[in-house]
């Protein structure tokens, strides 16, 4: 796995040396855009609309529109400068809190963290001490040049820290548009929406749920490779197809694994349903 970042954890006096590792993964299917009549991958240009000109990275500077069409220029020394100023590699936790307090809407990145060296004795204290109390810890750090707030929590044995929105950052709900005021509703229509709820209710599993398009899209491109339908630039190298199909039918493989976990996750839950149909019937006797 790789490190993305090093620095440190604190709360009051303890220090723990960390490694900050990516939680998650986007496993999209990547299509590239290619010229239809030669099948080459499109490139694009850095161009100049005013000047009608291509323009290389040295030609390129940052600017913030502050309006319409006028911007203030920022140099690569004084965003460095600036950068260097606040970019502490510490995560200091400020308070703990209870989970439940904080809305799923705040939360935007997930990242394992990992004790870094000499640190497995004070990470092992800050993991036991955040299960046993039931807190997790609001901290503050700057990661790739911007401050973010983030919780520290447990998950699997493991440290997760999770940076979330600042409150400025959620967008107002009265700005949603259309959005009705309380509406009259009939008393049957809300006990049978309710009755929908409670058969539909279930355990959360992760594993019962999958990308059925990701898994078709896979096949697909598999079949159609398997076919030879495979089209190459004359100029271009070529790849081993043997090493590539293998990764194909990897990738499909890893997508098939969830369905025989959700037959086995309904077996577990089919139990507990029968059991409370059971008690059910029990409280109407």
């Amino acid at each position: 796995m790789h490190t993305m970042w090093k620095g440190s954890i604190s709360f009051g006096l303890v220090n723990i040396p960390i490694k900050l590792y990516a939680a998650t993964e986007d496993k999209d299917v990547k299509l590239r855009n290619l010229h239809s009549k030669c099948h080459t991958p499109i490139q694009y240009e850095k161009k100049c609309p005013n000047c009608d000109e291509t323009v290389g990275n040295d030609d390129i500077v940052k600017g913030y529109e502050y309006v319409k069409g006028k911007f203030v220029i920022l140099d690569e020394d004084e965003l460095k400068q600036l950068k260097q100023e606040h970019e502490d590699k510490a995560v200091e936790i400020i308070d703990f809190v209870n989970l439940e307090e904080i809305d799923p809407i705040y939360f935007n990145r997930s990242y394992f963290v990992g004790p870094g060296e000499n640190g497995g004795k004070a990470y092992s204290l800050l993991r036991e001490a955040l299960l046993k109390s039931g807190k997790i810890g609001v901290a503050e750090m700057t990661i790739r040049s911007k401050q973010q707030l983030a919780v520290v929590r447990v998950y699997q044995n493991t440290i997760v820290m999770e940076t979330i929105h600042y409150p400025d950052e959620v967008r107002n709900t009265t700005d949603v548009p259309s959005v009705p005021e309380k509406t009259e509703l009939g008393e049957k229509e809300l006990e049978t929406a309710i009755m929908l709820i409670d058969q539909l209710t279930t355990t959360f599993n992760p594993e019962t749920y999958k990308d059925d398009y990701r898994e078709a899209l896979l096949n697909l491109i598999q079949k159609k490779a398997g076919k030879n339908e495979g089209k190459t630039p004359a100029d271009a190298p070529r790849e081993n197809v043997v090493d590539l199909m293998s990764a194909l039918q990897a990738s499909i493989d890893r997508s098939k694994e969830k369905p025989a976990k959700k037959e086995t996750a309904a077996k577990k839950q089919e139990p507990a349903k029968a059991k409370k149909k059971t008690k059910t019937a029990r409280k109407k006797a």
